[in-house]
């Protein structure tokens, strides 16, 4: 390989195993300097986590990163960004509490006789502030800045320490579409003076924009690679999609009752400007598909009363009810099984009786305040017994059960109080394969008793296994829904990515 060939940055064999989950298997990649190169693939391909190790965030478990043809050891921040890769977080890491110059040199002040030179931050910021081309001064408070104009710090930031590869994850995740365009001139401007840009997003437009190559993950491993003339939206849709779906679903077709929830119009307050019309069935498993940022989670939040509904109705059973709070969800018949459990499911350091208990604390008290105890373990006992929870006895600290045990006590809480809407975010998420069996065959039982089932779902197989019928997001919008016998892989990531499929039903 001559020296013009050799590579900027290359990725050779890398390999990341977490407990239970090979994050990463063999996955190579090359940037050339002044490329952007886009990285994609669905919820879990591993991007996340090959961009963590390039920035010294998480140490491989194999293979080797070179810059410049030789081998390098990004075992630190530090590291990765003394050797020019710098990355920019999804979630801004910045301080609001500080000025805009001492953001982008912070941790790296100059000084002068032992004080901080604030004359110096101030002269280098505007040198990286005017490269970048943000008009602010570098002593303007962070915290007057929109949300696009702190993205072009961070970028300012990494440009101050010298980045040859700046790896940008999902950037325009919270721009505007004016922001967007900057942020997108920017990057041009970045490539034209030869930094090399690693651009993740699930925005296939902007991809196709702006990218000189794609890099396609699946399931950890590389599944391509698309060359400029080859990028387009169906080329990278098949790409990231092209698998078989897994065999474990075993759905049988229920019987389908009447309309137990209908959404009308509601407007979160994280996606305002969009309305969620919709309806479930008891009897009906209705899954909700999208990328990350669609929106999925934030409408779970404001049917269980979590966040307050910025406009619109919900109708349970013919009545239309006032989502205020959790308990007025709880009290018509609505409950949530939360993505992250052991933060907003469980108490973690408490009983397995004492969390199954916690949502009809209410309704068993007794006169006096006391809690009716023989209540509390009647439910305990029916629900580790119907849920077949691996649990030594009803005392045992919920911290020491598996992830699926874990997940089937939050079910248990609200099981117990005999819902008749059962929303699950993610209801799977870091569990093993056996423990997910188990969750599926409850979800058919539930549905069979006459619950309605809404859940969100990163997992593919799990959407296309599961459901009865899909309703599939974009950007806080529901762009449509597809019946069981129309879903497939292609129909729905067209759906997620925001364009529309002839075979959807779509929702204005």
């Amino acid at each position: 390989m001559t020296e013009v060939d050799t590579p900027l940055l290359e990725v050779r064999e890398i390999g990341k195993q977490f407990p239970g989950v090979r994050a990463l298997h063999g996955v190579n990649l090359t940037v050339q300097q002044a490329e952007v190169l886009a990285v994609i693939g669905e919820n879990g391909a591993g991007k996340s986590t090959l961009m963590k190790i390039l920035a010294g965030v998480q140490l491989p478990d194999g293979g080797q990163i070179l810059i410049d043809g030789k081998p390098v050891t990004l075992d630190s921040v530090k590291a990765s960004l003394d050797s020019g890769v710098a990355l920019i977080h999804q979630e801004l890491n910045l301080a609001e509490n500080l000025q805009v110059g001492e953001n982008i040199y912070l941790g790296r002040e100059p000084n002068r006789y032992g004080f901080i030179d604030r004359k110096q931050i101030n002269r280098d910021a505007s040198l990286v502030l005017q490269q970048i081309g943000l008009e602010v001064a570098p002593t303007t408070p962070l915290s007057e800045l929109s949300i696009g104009q702190r993205q072009m710090v961070e970028i300012a930031k990494a440009m101050s320490v010298g980045a040859r590869v700046l790896i940008m994850d999902e950037p325009t995740s919270s721009l505007s579409s004016a922001e967007a365009e900057r942020l997108f001139q920017v990057v041009n401007d970045l490539r034209e003076r030869g930094v090399s840009i690693i651009y993740i997003s699930h925005r296939l437009g902007e991809v196709q924009a702006l990218a000189d190559r794609v890099v396609v993950l699946r399931d950890g491993e590389n599944a391509g690679v698309l060359d400029r003339d080859e990028i387009s939206h169906d080329n990278m849709v098949r790409m990231m999609v092209g698998r078989d779906v897994s065999q474990f679903y075993s759905r049988e077709t229920l019987p389908i009752g009447d309309v137990v929830l209908s959404v009308e119009g509601i407007r979160t307050p994280a996606w305002p400007e969009h309305e969620l019309t919709f309806s479930i069935r008891s009897g009906e498993i209705v899954g909700i598909s999208g990328l990350v940022g669609a929106g999925r989670t934030e409408m779970l939040r404001t049917l269980f009363g979590v966040d307050r509904p910025v406009s619109g109705r919900v109708v349970v059973e013919g009545k239309q009810v006032d989502l205020a709070s959790p308990l007025a969800a709880i009290h018509a018949g609505i409950a949530l099984v939360p993505e992250d459990r052991k933060l907003n499911g469980l108490v973690i350091d408490m009983s397995v009786r004492h969390n199954i208990g916690l949502a009809a604390l209410s309704r068993n008290r007794l006169a006096g305040g006391f809690l009716n105890r023989a209540v509390e373990r009647r439910d305990t006992t029916q629900m580790i017994r119907d849920l077949r929870i691996k649990t030594p006895n009803d005392a045992q600290i919920t911290r020491f059960l598996s992830g699926g045990n874990q997940q089937k006590v939050v079910l248990g809480k609200w099981l117990s109080m005999m819902p008749k809407i059962l929303l699950l975010d993610e209801p799977t998420r870091g569990i093993d394969v056996g423990a997910k069996q188990e969750i599926y065959q409850l979800m058919e039982q539930l549905a069979r008793d006459g619950l309605a089932v809404l859940f969100v779902s990163s997992e593919m197989e799990e959407i296309m296994g599961m459901s009865d019928r899909t309703i599939v997001m974009h950007e806080g919008c529901i762009t449509g829904e597809l019946e069981r016998s129309e879903l497939s892989e292609e129909a729905i990531m067209q759906l997620a990515t925001g364009k529309a499929n002839e075979g959807a039903t779509v929702i204005n």
